[in-house]
C-alpha cells in the first residue's frame, strides 16, 4: 500500500505533467468541498436561471480558498514527510479567470434567456478550468480543458485518502461528523417548533425549504454528486496544477521564405480584390441592393453572411500558422512577416465590416432572431481578435494573444447578456412592425421573460398573441428563492396588471428562416 503521507511516487497515467498532489487531502478541504456541494444541492435550479446559480458558484470559489489557504495539519501520530513538496505557483490572472466564472454564472439572475444561461455555463466551465490550471499558451489552455474532467475521479482518491488519514490520525473527521449530526438535528427539532408556533415564521421555513418528495430528494442526489465532482477536482487542480509550461513555443521546423511568402502575397490580392469591391458595397448600402438587377436583401445578405464568417475563421487559421511556422531570424524575414500578415489582417478587418453590414441590412428589413444575433456577435469578437492580431504583429512577441482572445470571447458573452439579447430581437421587430406592418408573433412568443416589456408596445390581437404563451409559462412555473430572476419578476408585474387574452389560432404570418 503507498504512503498515506507522501510525497507519493508518480504512478500516474500523466507522467510529470499533472503528478497531482504529494499529499492526500487535508481535513479542512474535505469539508469545504462537502459544504459547497450541499450547499450547491439546496441551491440550484437545474430547469430555470436563477440566483441559485449565484449562491453555488460563491460558495464553490470560498470553498476552494478554505481548501487552498486554512493548513494541512498532520495528526501527532503521522510521520512528517522527509521531503517537503510545494505545489506550482499560478499567476495572478486565475484572479480574473475566478471572477470571469462568478460573473458568467450571475448571468442567471438577471436575465431568463435559457439559451444564453447555458451558453454562459458552457464558458464558465473554461473559465473555471483555466482559474485553477493556470493555461497560458493556446495548447497549454486546450490541454487544460481536456485535464479538467479527468480531474474528479483522481480528487475522489484524494479526498478518500485525506478521509483515511483523518481517521487514523485521532478521529477529527468523526468529531466534526458529529458535530454537524448534533447541529442538523437541533436546527430540525427547534425548527419545527418555531414552525408550529407562529405562522409567518412557518411561512417563511416553507419559502426556504422545499417540498421534499422523490423528486428533489434526486435532485438533491445528484447536484450534490456533480458538484462534488466539480469542485472537488477544481481543489485537486488547485492543491497540484499540471504543468503546461512550454507547449506553445515556436514551431522547430520552419519554412522557406518564399514557401510561405508567395502563397500568402497571393491571398492578399484577393482579398484586396475582394475589398475595392466591398467598399462600394459599404458606402452604397440599400441602393446597391435595389440598383443591382435581380437582387434581393434576402440573396444579398443572407447568401453573402455566411461565406464571410467562414472566409475571417480560415484566414485566422491561416494567420495563426504562418505566425507559427515562417522563419523570422533575419531582419527581412520579419519585415516580411508584419507586412504581409498585417495586411491580411487589416483586410479581413474589411471583410468583418462588411458581413455585419449584410446582416444588419438583412435585420433592418426582416427582423432579428437569435441565430442571427449570436453570430453578428461571434463575428464581431473575431474582428477583435483580428485587432489583437495586429498589436501583436508589432514586436513578433505576443505571449498574451491566446489568454486575450479568450478573455475576448468572455467579454464578448457577458456584453450579449448586457444587451439583453431577447429584450433585444423583440424591440426590433416591434420597430419593424410600427414601421412596415410585418410581424411574426409565433417566433415572438417563443422568447423569455426578457422580451415582454418590449412585447408589451404592441396591443390588441398581436399582444395577446405574443405574450400570451410567455404569460402562461410564467403563470405555471412559479419560482422559490432558488429560481429568484430579475426579468421573470419583472415580467410578472407588467403582465399582472394587462394579462393578455387567450386565442386560439394565432399563426406567425412571417417564417422566421429566410
Amino acid at each position: 500500500m503507498a504512503p498515506l503521507y507522501g510525497p507519493w511516487a508518480d504512478s500516474s497515467i500523466f507522467g510529470r505533467r499533472w503528478p497531482g498532489p504529494g499529499r492526500p487531502a487535508s481535513l479542512a478541504a474535505m469539508v469545504a468541498v462537502l459544504l459547497a456541494a450541499v450547499v450547491a444541492a439546496l441551491s440550484v435550479p437545474l430547469d430555470r436561471p436563477g440566483v441559485g446559480w449565484s449562491v453555488a458558484a460563491i460558495g464553490g470559489v470560498v470553498a476552494l480558498i478554505v481548501a487552498r489557504v486554512v493548513p494541512d495539519r498532520l495528526a501527532p501520530t503521522a510521520p512528517r514527510p522527509l521531503v517537503k513538496w510545494r505545489p506550482r505557483a499560478l499567476g495572478p490572472a486565475r484572479f480574473a479567470w475566478s471572477a470571469a466564472t462568478v460573473a458568467l454564472l450571475a448571468v442567471g439572475t438577471v436575465r431568463a434567456a435559457g439559451w444564453l444561461f447555458v451558453l454562459c455555463l458552457a464558458t464558465a466551465l473554461l473559465t473555471g478550468a483555466l482559474a485553477v490550471t493556470g493555461g497560458r499558451s493556446a495548447r497549454g489552455m486546450a490541454l487544460a480543458a481536456v485535464l479538467a474532467p479527468f480531474a474528479a475521479p483522481r480528487a475522489l482518491i484524494w479526498l478518500v485518502r485525506g478521509a483515511t488519514t483523518a481517521h487514523r490520525g485521532g478521529g477529527r473527521g468523526a468529531r466534526i461528523a458529529a458535530t454537524v449530526a448534533v447541529s442538523v438535528a437541533l436546527l430540525l427539532v427547534f425548527g419545527s417548533l418555531f414552525a408550529s408556533a407562529d405562522a409567518a415564521f412557518a411561512d417563511i421555513i416553507t419559502a426556504v425549504v422545499p417540498d421534499i418528495d422523490a423528486g428533489t430528494v434526486t435532485r438533491w442526489i445528484f447536484v450534490f454528486g456533480v458538484t462534488t465532482g466539480i469542485v472537488g477536482g477544481a481543489a485537486f487542480l488547485r492543491a497540484a496544477p499540471p504543468d503546461l509550461s512550454g507547449l506553445d513555443g515556436p514551431g522547430r521546423r520552419r519554412v522557406g521564405r518564399l514557401e510561405w511568402a508567395v502563397p500568402l502575397t497571393l491571398l492578399v490580392l484577393l482579398f484586396g480584390l475582394f475589398v475595392g469591391v466591398q467598399i462600394t458595397v459599404l458606402f452604397g448600402g440599400s441602393q446597391h441592393v435595389l440598383g443591382t438587377e435581380g437582387l434581393t436583401y434576402a440573396e444579398y445578405a443572407r447568401g453573402g453572411f455566411w461565406q464571410l464568417l467562414i472566409v475571417t475563421g480560415l484566414t485566422l487559421l491561416v494567420l495563426a500558422g504562418a505566425a507559427r511556422w515562417a522563419p523570422r531570424e533575419t531582419r527581412t524575414d520579419r519585415v516580411l512577416i508584419r507586412v504581409v500578415l498585417g495586411a491580411l489582417a487589416a483586410l479581413t478587418l474589411v471583410i468583418v465590416a462588411s458581413a455585419l453590414h449584410r446582416m444588419d441590412l438583412y435585420a433592418d428589413t426582416y427582423g432579428l432572431t437569435r441565430l442571427r444575433v449570436l453570430v453578428a456577435v461571434c463575428e464581431m469578437w473575431l474582428g477583435a481578435v483580428f485587432v489583437l492580431v495586429l498589436g501583436a504583429g508589432l514586436r513578433l512577441r505576443a505571449a498574451w494573444l491566446p489568454r486575450a482572445v479568450v478573455a475576448a470571447g468572455v467579454l464578448a458573452l457577458l456584453g450579449l447578456a448586457a444587451a439583453d439579447p431577447d429584450h433585444l430581437i423583440a424591440d426590433r421587430n416591434v420597430t419593424l412592425f410600427e414601421r412596415t406592418g410585418r410581424i411574426d408573433t409565433a417566433y415572438l412568443s417563443q422568447l423569455s421573460a426578457d422580451a415582454v416589456p418590449a412585447l408589451n408596445r404592441l396591443s390588441g390581437y398581436h399582444r395577446d398573441c405574443a405574450l400570451e404563451p410567455v404569460h402562461e409559462h410564467l403563470d405555471t412555473h412559479r419560482d422559490d428563492w432558488r429560481g429568484a430572476n430579475l426579468a421573470r419578476a419583472r415580467a410578472r408585474d407588467v403582465l399582472r396588471s394587462d394579462p393578455p387574452a387567450a386565442h386560439t389560432g394565432c399563426p406567425g404570418q412571417y417564417p422566421t428562416t429566410r
